[in-house]
């Protein structure tokens, strides 16, 4: 060897070490089982009876090509029945799978004086099951020196405590351990436990991509990674910056890096060397993954490291395919470039299947390299032969990276034949998989290829037996990683298509699924090549309640309007409109006839008359449906002998009223404690929609329906699953609010929408009316006159008596008495008292409210955008290096913003006074940048260009003046450059549409571009809407911005607690979490129950949040505080992993090991493992939600239909649905715990909820009162006392704690009883009406659940609405119907004790009632 080589080998086999340990700790090379396949031959695989691969794809079983492909009514009843024969035995006892490792052990028949060696194996997916077994057969068979007995475990399965201590066992007397793909968190700490203290012992562990604490175990000779991710070097930080430049790619150069070195390294003499080599020859040999492959992986080990040079015959090299390629299984090689691919397709490969390359749709296919590389591709064949069987091209690629948008690139977007849809199959994000995404480029690729995006899922963690069975439905990490991931890419419909077999570990197509990801995605395909005038859109609008006057609900949207605007754009557009009205009244009048909008009753428009023969012929499940609704027609959607389609077609569009749950009036069936089936009514609808009028589209307009929440399971549909069911084929586009990502994400995944967000109405400030405007009058005269002895107190005892004819009272706790005399007071107490009304005033006049209904396409005016501008103004945004203009302004007086904050929560006047004079001075300077922008008819088209020219002219910028101008000269002008360039960005995004554009989009085939859902305020790039809505990686949260917000509202929350409770801690606190709160604010709420038992999260090596570490008491600095965690069903689906971690965290303050005076947690389990004799473990069980597939408490449906008998069949409903328990040790089933959930429920001190955004407050909608447990626990507690009931408001800056009664009046008297809210409703009309009486039923449902709603608040609506003629015939003319509900819904307040009012205004309620019910009936 030369001198020089000599010299260098140390280092260069040093250097090899590094370069291996930074490929291997990159997240995205970490889950990269995809690379580098190796040929084996493409085999026959059976997909159903009698049919093989290669004979389903002869032209014999071609079905004929349809211009607009609808499955047969058999085909759909084949999925019912197909996936029926699944077996559904093998219940995994909480866990997600129950799958048993015995089944990949390996042994050897006859040692024959061989020498053994023992390999264990433990595997993220399955799919190297099968390659390892067949390779320890090959060796125990053909091997003369050596043989081998080989046993694998799942990841998932060591959550079994059983298979677990089967583990260490077969660790223990193992030669070596091979790990690969070890991400999660709890289980990578299992996985150290055991291997940890036996890696001296073990000959060689092997740990392929997987956590850098896992990778720390790696020992091969000499080669460790011990110091992986400890240390910094100068090749690791190269590394690194190479990978944050160059993205996904760098790892397909490491990867080709990972090939070259091994060739290198063998020439050097150095042990260390020639080990790294070692390594990266198994490395290459794992991501080959063939049988052959992993038996040369084996053998090489064996006889390097394990039984020396026993192995005497050469070792086969890698046997390795190109990194990147397009696959067919019945193609003679893998094509390396689209037109080879083509070539062959169109010449010889579509004669043979009998479709024209020229006509035919094309479908791209993305698909996972490893399951080619250990021929587990049953499943990608099973597809490809459904497509092609409907006619369809199909082009399938792959790449040895993560980063799938080359291939996206090279084969699909340049290609000479761009596919019409695309169906990821790999289920990752399309760059960089699960563990390290650039959805940037993700989107960049995908907006360059306008396709619609599937990316449908593979089940890893669960055998399809164990999926069907579970009500849960897919695994949660599959869900973090597989589906939400995705979605941030813009992808839609994650349909479970394959699935593990539970012995073998192969993947087993799931045929039901394969049939729907084909038709689905040739439907998208088919709105390619459709002309529009042929098109047929069904559009679907809802009422909710299912009450008269309620058709067209839909959260802030003028949903008759907004319609009439779609269809004004579609005729545009081409398409075939019959008469569809000039003006959306007329539109309305056609779809209502009389506006009575009874469902259920002949007043709706009739479309079609379905009779039950037509039904059950068109419908697969309908007999199914005769379990909870008897034989069809039924009483709902039906005149008796037919089943009614509601709704109204003009040419190929009909506008369809989707029906009710269907239960909302049974006492019953709101009490079950699980959701029952769709009604036949409901199911004729969507049977309808596909088998009659032949929909290629639907579109749900507007926030929400009932589709997506009807029974199945959570993520991850089967094809029992009612969502699935009623939605079958037909692509579904769903205009959704943008402040809702939550349950627009269940949609998503439970109906498979491509969501489109809609702008909610701009906001405005509440302002002062009537006798608040006048108090502000007074304590301005007052600020002016307040050291006059004369003038100063006669203005202040008018200040006291108007505020106490305002109810100001009710919130000014010591506001002194009508009697007392402000005279006796010194200036310190007058400037007092005036301080916090005026603190009240201002909270009242400052709250934002959404004013109006929002049209879809009409942007806000630039006069509408500016109270948005200048909440976000007010906000610290530290990850932008930008201050919030209140605090610029405080900082340039010489004062903290926070401390003007506490100051003026404190009521000190000058403090309130210096507080509004910021707010005022924000407001002009923000009103000045709008200005500069806005074109003369009121609306920001562009920011000016010329705008700074100018400015530089006429002295500098307009709000820099405007700033002066209001006594803030010394503002820092370097920190109010970023801030407004960034409220520039914001206002371009705020006055930007493409809500219709993204529709159109839509339906030409295209793809959305995706977006974040959320408050616009906490996070701008939720605009400008028009966008495929998402929520977040669920994994991500809380972040440690929420954690500091939490931190500081939990303190807030206490100190409250603790003054109002006679110096004593809460010992437990009832939390209701929501799944939209935790999106906008990145998981606060989870974060606030965290701190209140004393647990701080903890990131792992990847950034993820699934970790957990116990505060000391003395940091904590007070008890533990218990907590009861109720979630909605919504947070339920989305994080489900947050659940997890909530549990663990309660789990770790029961067992600390502390006085029980200063840990609540354990107090309370110990007692409760005592009273219901099971574990503390057991016993420390808080956290709770409905059970699978079920929704809500049902609280509000009974309160918004008026049938509930009494408060106590309310609180039944609230213990019997939300009682489902979850529990971190068997995370595979939501348990009926209601013993346990009453049990903790009686020992809450306080019950607490969050708000988050000023759009939607506690009676705006109907789900914080439904999820209240106020009532309940008082009826549960022993000493029957009423818990305090708390309201934190996060809606600005300065977070505030309430009480729930404060809460509710600020509530009312910037809403409800506000003129400027009711008559921006009223100015909508119909829908403006049924906003208002909305507002009313809620209140009164926080009276049923919590009796926080003082008598004024009834009182002085009912003077708003009911006593003056002139609103009464307003209220009659636009909406008689919600006139009547707001009617009864006084006199049910009345009636339930609620409401104590003058037998005057009870006659004149009664009187009225009758007056509507003659109007409605045409008496009058």
């Amino acid at each position: 060897m030369p001198r020089s080589l000599l010299q260098t080998s140390v280092a260069v086999s040093a250097t090899a070490c590094l370069l291996v340990a930074a490929l291997l700790s990159s997240p995205a090379a970490a889950f990269s089982p995809t690379s580098m396949p190796a040929p084996g031959s493409l085999r026959t695989v059976s997909l159903r009876s009698g049919t093989s691969a290669r004979g389903a794809l002869l032209p014999k079983l071609r079905l004929p090509q349809l211009a607009n492909p609808v499955p047969s009514v058999s085909s759909l009843r084949m999925a019912i029945s197909d996936e029926a024969q699944i077996s559904t035995s093998g219940g995994a006892g909480g866990f997600f799978t129950g799958s048993n490792p015995e089944d990949r052990r390996v042994r050897p028949e006859d040692r024959n004086g061989r020498k053994k060696f023992k390999v264990v194996y433990v595997v993220l997916e399955s799919q190297y099951q099968s390659s390892m077994t067949i390779a320890s057969k090959r060796i125990n068979a053909g091997q003369e020196n050596v043989c081998v007995e080989s046993v694998g475990y799942l990841l998932e399965e060591l959550r079994n405590p059983a298979t677990f201590e089967a583990f260490k066992k077969d660790v223990e007397d193992a030669n070596m351990f091979i790990g690969s793909l070890i991400f999660v968190q709890e289980l990578a700490e299992k996985v150290i436990e055991v291997v940890e203290p036996l890696r001296e012992k073990l000959d060689a562990v092997l740990i392929f991509p997987s956590m850098p604490d896992v990778m720390r175990l790696n020992k091969v000779g000499g080669f460790t990674m011990a110091q992986m991710g400890q240390s910094k070097s100068v090749i690791g930080e190269f590394m690194k910056k190479k990978r944050q430049e160059n993205g996904a790619s760098f790892e397909g150069s490491m990867l080709k890096l990972l090939r070259t070195l091994p060739k290198v390294l063998k020439y050097l003499p150095s042990d260390k060397a020639q080990d790294a080599r070692s390594f990266m020859m198994s490395f290459q040999y794992w991501l080959g993954g063939s049988p052959e492959n992993l038996e040369s992986l084996l053998l090489m080990m064996a006889t390097t490291y394990i039984h020396k040079d026993a192995v005497k015959q050469e070792i086969a090299a890698p046997v390795l395919l190109p990194d990147l390629g397009v696959w067919h299984p019945l193609a003679p090689r893998v094509f390396e470039t689209a037109e080879e691919y083509n070539n062959w397709y169109n010449t010889e490969h579509c004669p043979l299947i009998g479709v024209d390359p020229k006509t035919a749709p094309t479908v791209g296919v993305i698909l996972q390299k490893s399951h080619i590389n250990t021929n587990d591709e049953a499943h990608y064949t099973s597809l490809i032969q459904e497509l092609e069987a409907r006619g369809a091209r199909v082009m399938c690629v792959y790449t040895g990276t993560l980063d799938f948008s080359v291939p996206v690139e090279e084969f699909f977007t340049n290609s000479g034949t761009v596919p019409d849809s695309v169906i990821n199959l790999t289920g990752f994000a399309l760059v960089g998989g699960p563990a390290s995404q650039d959805h940037d480029k993700a989107v960049e690729c995908l907006s360059k290829l306008n396709r619609p995006y599937i990316c449908a899922v593979p089940l890893v963690f669960q055998s399809f037996e164990e999926w069907k069975a579970s009500e849960l439905g897919l695994h949660p990490i599959q869900v973090a990683l597989q589906v939400s991931l995705p979605e941030i890419d813009g992808a839609i419909e994650p349909i479970i298509y394959g699935g593990r077999d539970g012995v073998t570990g192969r993947t087993v197509p799931l045929p039901d699924r394969i049939n729907l990801v084909a038709d689905r995605a040739l439907k998208w395909a088919n709105l390619r090549m459709k002309a529009n005038a042929e098109k047929k859109l069904a559009i679907s609008i809802f009422s909710f309640p299912p009450d008269k006057g309620n058709v067209g609900t839909a959260a802030y949207l003028d949903v008759f309007g907004s319609i009439h605007a779609v269809g004004k754009e579609l005729r545009r557009q081409g398409y075939t409109m019959g008469d569809f009205p000039n003006t959306a009244e007329a539109l309305m009048d056609m779809i209502l006839n009389d506006k009575e909008a009874r469902v259920g009753s002949p007043y709706l428009n009739v479309e079609h008359k379905m009779t039950v023969e037509e039904y059950n012929e068109l419908c697969p499940y309908s007999e199914e449906l005769e379990e909870n609704w008897g034989k069809a027609p039924g009483q709902l959607n039906s005149d008796g002998a037919n089943l009614l389609v509601y709704g109204k077609r003009f040419g190929n569009i009909f506008i369809g009223v989707q029906p009710s749950f269907g239960y909302e009036g049974d006492p019953m069936r709101l009490l079950f404690s699980k959701s029952a089936s769709p009604h036949h009514g409901f199911a004729a609808y969507h049977t309808y929609l596909e088998r009659v009028f032949g929909a290629d589209a639907v579109l749900h307009f507007g926030t929400h329906g009932s589709l997506e929440f009807m029974p199945g399971k959570q993520v991850g549909m089967s094809g029992s699953c009612y969502p699935d069911r009623l939605i079958n084929s037909m692509p579904n586009l769903y205009y959704y609010a943008a402040n809702n990502p939550s349950e627009a994400t269940i949609a998503k995944r439970r109906s498979y929408a491509a969501t489109i967000s809609y702008l909610t109405p701009p906001a405005e400030n509440a302002g002062l009316y009537k006798g608040l405007k006048e108090l502000g009058e007074l304590v301005s005269s007052y600020k002016g006159l307040r050291e006059n002895e004369a003038r100063g107190p006669s203005i202040v005892n008018s200040i006291i008596s108007s505020a106490r004819v305002c109810n100001l009272d009710k919130d000014i706790l010591d506001l002194p008495s009508e009697e007392d005399d402000a005279k006796t007071m010194n200036l310190d107490e007058r400037d007092s008292v005036v301080g916090k009304v005026y603190r009240r005033l201002m909270e009242i006049e400052s709250r934002l409210l959404p004013c109006g209904l929002h049209t879809v396409g009409v942007p806000p005016t630039a006069e509408e955008s500016i109270a948005t501008l200048v909440n976000i103004a007010s906000i610290d945004r530290p990850e932008d290096n930008i201050r919030s203009l209140p605090r610029i302004i405080a900082d340039s007086i010489g004062r903290e913003i926070e401390e003007i904050y506490r100051g003026n929560n404190n009521g000190v006047l000058e403090e309130v006074s210096l507080n509004q004079a910021i707010t005022e001075a924000v407001r002009e300077s923000v009103r000045a940048l709008v200005e500069r922008s806005t074109n003369s008819q009121g609306r920001v088209e562009a920011v000016n260009p010329m705008a700074s020219v100018m400015d530089a002219m006429t002295g500098g910028n307009p709000w820099v003046r405007k700033l002066k101008e209001k006594g803030y000269d010394k503002c820092d002008e370097s920190a109010l450059a970023p801030l407004f360039a960034y409220l520039e960005f914001c206002l371009q995004q705020i006055v930007k549409d493409n809500e219709l554009g993204a529709l159109i989009d839509a339906l030409d085939g295209k793809y959305i571009i995706p977006g974040p859902g959320g408050d616009p305020i906490r996070n701008p790039d939720v605009l400008p809407t028009g966008k495929n809505m998402h929520a977040l990686d669920p994994q991500s949260i809380p972040t440690s911005a929420a954690v500091d917000c939490a931190k500081t509202v939990v303190d807030r929350l206490l100190e409250r607690l603790y003054a109002d409770n006679d110096s004593k801690y809460p010992q437990s606190v009832a939390f209701t979490l929501w799944g939209t709160d935790n999106i906008k604010t990145y998981g606060e709420s989870l974060a606030q129950v965290m701190w209140l038992v004393g647990v701080r999260p903890v990131p792992d090596s990847l950034g993820r949040v699934n970790k957990l570490e116990l505060i000391p008491l003395e940091d904590l600095g007070r008890p533990r505080i218990d907590v009861v965690v109720s979630c909605s069903g919504v947070f339920r689906d989305l994080f489900i992993n947050q659940m997890n971690l909530l549990d663990r965290a309660v789990k770790m303050a029961a067992e600390a090991d502390e006085p029980l005076e200063q840990n609540y947690v354990r107090a309370h389990a110990q007692e409760q493992a005592e009273e219901l004799g099971i574990s503390v473990r057991d016993a420390a069980t808080r956290v709770f939600s409905n059970a699978a597939g079920s929704y809500s408490a049902n609280v509000g449906l009974a309160i918004e239909n008026g049938g509930w008998e009494g408060e106590q069949q309310l609180q039944e409903q609230f213990t019997s649905r939300k009682g489902f328990a979850f529990n971190s040790d068997k995370p595979g089933q939501m348990d009926a715990a209601q013993a346990m959930f009453k049990s903790s429920l009686a020992k809450v001190d306080c019950t607490f909820q969050n708000l988050d955004s000023s759009e939607i407050s506690l009676t705006d909608v109907s789900h914080y009162f439904d999820s209240d447990p106020t009532k309940v626990v008082a009826g549960l507690r022993t000493d029957g006392k009423k818990p305090m009931s708390m309201i934190a408001d996060t809606t600005t800056a300065n977070a505030q704690v309430r009480s729930l009664s404060e809460t509710v009046r600020l509530d009312a008297r910037t809403k409800l009883l506000n003129p400027k809210f009711y008559e921006g409703m009223l100015n909508s009309g119909y829908e403006g009406t049924r906003e208002i009486t909305k507002r009313l039923r809620n209140t009164m449902g926080w009276s049923a659940t919590a009796g926080e709603v003082d008598n004024f608040i009834y009182e002085d609506a009912n003077d708003v609405f009911i006593a003056d003629p002139e609103m009464q015939k307003r209220l009659m003319d636009s909406n008689p119907n919600a006139f009547r509900d707001m009617i009864q819904t006084f006199l049910e307040a009345n009636g339930r004790g609620y409401w104590d009012t003058s037998e005057e205004n009870l006659d004149r309620l009664r009187e009225l009632y009758q007056d509507v019910e003659d109007r409605i009936e045409g008496v009058v």
